[in-house]
């Protein structure tokens, strides 16, 4: 059929046949708006009685169904659309065969203990909470405490009561072998346990069977722990996913035109660069004092809040971003309170210029559009499945560190240029460990120690939690180590096309206005919306070829 008489068809909101006569195919949008609606019902678990189910039997069932669901999207011709739709469908997509992936390789339910964390202390700053989870976590930080009213204690209560019982079928459910899975999903399992007991301690006697509740949880979770030590003998296999599966992911889910081969050679090229880069900052500098870092609560207190100032000024001043109301309080809400050291790898950062890192917070920025300008696409409006967002989100925030460098904002104090140069650097480095753990090349401890070797100064300590938690995080969620970096090449990508296309028209400003506007999807499918143009790189990444 010709280009004309589907766009005759589009308008007139008619089915057309395919060339050789098979099957209507829809082209209309709403079809697959629809499906999408229908698609995030399906995709959730079954509960039973209260709990979610990812007993084998259901999950056996819900991948047979996944493929009726994959055969009407099928059916679904996008071609005609506008780009910015073709988008919408590939993201669908991309979710389908996320799940898809979760059955034939991932399993979590199956191979991961640490998906049985379903109570959160912290507020994530990614769009959905990092990793796979079990549907149904309880998002703790969003209560305050003493509890403010029965309605918040009942829906606390109602959330607590499903552990024990989550964590019963866990026992049955878990039947992988991956010896680095099973090793650190156990600390995660007891790091609930000690949450729990942290909220019991805040519950007043008026709290009534609230507290009973939250005992059984964590008498629950230690048991679970137990459990999960006294299978840790037979638990002795490989954790990764494997090259091949690797890849597949990279082309199918998370929308990355690479392969497992390709980011490895990126990682390694940004990791000489950083050094590079950082040893002639370094001599540059050489004759300036050293950065010292916060040392007390007044004067943590005083630059953080001064850095939150500075760097909104920075952006208005110089017609970088549109500057809207929920931007400041945004960045003040996540402050934090001093601590005194030993630290972390980014609080080694924070306490030398708390600047630099309010750069890479864009992601506040990010979780406040899509609350007070949501986007107009209803499959864009909410988070992403299976974390596909992160190279636009954890991508842009890294690279925007970067590119708030080179416009100039730490001019006045180069010595921050240096700090930049060791978050790339470990960024670079962790990524080579998701890389090599997911090949089985390497185990989650030799990862660790790499990267903690490859991060300058001796920040990201192997004695610290940060290293082994980020490397647990990758394990169980291929190609999230990896995205800070590709998704921040794919935008520097956009943003010089763009620049190119624009030419003297171009300006930051207007840049990022329709950067953002195009939502928190693949930052390959952002960098094919704004430019008009397909990439052969993603053309291959969309080609049904598997």
């Amino acid at each position: 059929m010709t280009t004309a008489c589907l766009l005759a068809a589009a308008f007139s909101g008619a089915d057309v046949r395919d060339a050789s006569g098979g099957p209507a195919r829809s082209i209309r949008y709403e079809d697959l708006v629809s499906l999408f609606a229908g698609w995030r019902s399906f995709q959730k678990p079954k509960l039973v009685d209260g709990v979610p189910d990812y007993s084998a039997p259901a999950m056996a069932a819900q991948h047979r169904a996944l493929a009726e669901w994959q055969r009407r999207l099928a059916a679904i011709d996008p071609g005609s659309w506008p780009i910015g739709r073709q988008v919408d469908y590939h993201v669908v997509r991309a979710e389908m065969n996320g799940l898809d992936f979760d059955h034939r390789v991932l399993k979590p339910w199956a191979r991961n203990p640490a998906f049985y964390v379903t109570l959160y202390t912290d507020e994530s700053d990614q769009p959905a909470r990092e990793g796979p989870f079990a549907s149904g976590g309880i998002d703790l930080w969003t209560y305050t405490f003493p509890l403010s009213s029965e309605g918040a204690a009942a829906r606390l209560a109602s959330g607590i009561r499903t552990i024990p019982k989550l964590l019963a079928q866990a026992k049955t459910n878990l039947v992988g072998k991956g010896t680095d899975l099973w090793t650190y999903g156990t600390k995660s399992i007891r790091q609930q346990s000690a949450d729990l007991a942290q909220l019991a301690s805040k519950l007043t006697d008026a709290s009534g069977s609230l507290r009973a509740d939250v005992e059984r949880a964590k008498t629950a979770t230690d048991d679970f722990v137990a459990w999960l030590g006294s299978q840790a003998a037979s638990r002795k296999g490989p954790s990764g996913v494997g090259v091949e599966n690797y890849d597949w992911y990279l082309k199918n889910v998370q929308l990355a035109p690479y392969t497992w081969r390709d980011e490895v050679t990126i990682m390694e090229r940004e990791l000489a660069r950083a050094h590079a880069q950082l040893a002639m900052e370094e001599t540059r500098n050489a004759k300036l004092p050293p950065q010292v870092p916060i040392a007390s609560a007044e004067e943590y207190d005083r630059r953080f809040g001064a850095a939150v100032t500075e760097y909104i000024a920075y952006l208005r001043d110089h017609d970088i971003l549109e500057i809207r109301d929920y931007m400041d309080p945004a960045l003040r809400a996540k402050i934090g309170t001093f601590r005194p050291g030993p630290r972390e790898f980014f609080s080694e950062l924070d306490y030398r210029d708390p600047e630099l890192m309010r750069t890479h917070a864009y992601h506040w920025f990010d979780k406040g559009r899509m609350v007070h300008d949501p986007n107009a696409s209803p499959i864009r409006r909410g988070a992403l499945l299976y974390n596909i967002f992160d190279t636009r989100t954890e991508g842009h925030a890294t690279g925007w560190e970067e590119l708030m460098t080179q416009a100039g904002m730490f001019d006045a104090r180069p010595r921050t240029r240096e700090l930049f140069s060791i978050a790339l650097a470990e960024r670079a480095a962790r990524a080579l460990g998701d890389l090599k753990m997911h090949s089985n090349e390497w185990t989650l401890e030799q990862a660790a120690e790499f990267a903690s070797a490859n991060t300058p100064r001796g920040w990201l300590r192997l004695d610290g939690n940060l290293v082994r938690e980020e490397q647990h995080l990758y394990l169980q969620q291929p190609g999230y180590g990896t995205s800070y970096i590709i998704g921040k090449i794919e935008i520097e990508k956009l943003l010089g096309e763009r620049r190119q296309q624009l030419g003297e028209k171009f300006n930051l400003k207007r840049f990022m206005e329709e950067f953002d506007a195009a939502g928190l999807v693949p930052a390959a499918l952002i960098r094919w919306e704004l430019t008009d143009r397909m990439s052969e790189e993603v053309r291959r990444m969309l080609s049904p070829e598997r």
